[in-house]
């Protein structure tokens, strides 16, 4: 078996490298999604969920770098074209929403997508003793989890 320089199976980090691009490529459509719904949202929870979308895109935005960083520790390189984000995401793109439900629908949905492929990754990293990218993938599941069932409530 070869290694990489992190002494990980290089098959098994070249397998997760590039489920991390896809992941990398659903969470940058994901943050201009959530950016959207921070500049277009109207109506009487203007307020209080204008605020709420900043909070969520600037962790957003934390997440692709680290996943991006990840990628470029096991040795590979990361995604970086707006073109193939949106080429290689299966989170579509939000575009023109304004009426804070939809924004919240649209918010709750992009999370259900990204939490069941970051389980797929997960259990990919647990096969290939990456303990630093199952660790990463759990601590995102486990912050979004209660970020879901948090608007899920403001929802009713």
């Amino acid at each position: 078996m070869q290694t990489n320089r992190i002494g990980l199976d290089s098959d098994k980090s070249k397998q997760l490298a590039e489920r991390l691009n896809t992941l990398l490529a659903n969470y940058q459509i994901f943050y201009m999604n959530v950016r959207g719904y921070h500049w277009n949202v109207r109506g009487p929870e203007f307020f209080e969920l204008h605020v709420k979308f900043e909070e969520q895109y600037n962790d957003l935005l934390l997440k692709v770098d680290e996943i991006a960083e990840r990628v470029l520790t096991l040795g590979h390189r990361p995604m970086h074209a707006f073109s193939d984000y949106l080429e290689n995401s299966e989170v579509k793109e939000a575009k023109n929403v304004t009426e804070g439900k939809l924004c919240v629908q649209g918010l709750l949905q992009g999370y259900k997508q990204l939490i069941s492929m970051q389980r797929e990754v997960m259990e990919l990293a647990q096969d290939a003793q990456d303990e630093g990218t199952a660790t990463l993938m759990s601590d995102y599941i486990t912050q979004q989890e209660k970020t879901v069932w948090m608007f899920s409530a403001w929802m009713g």
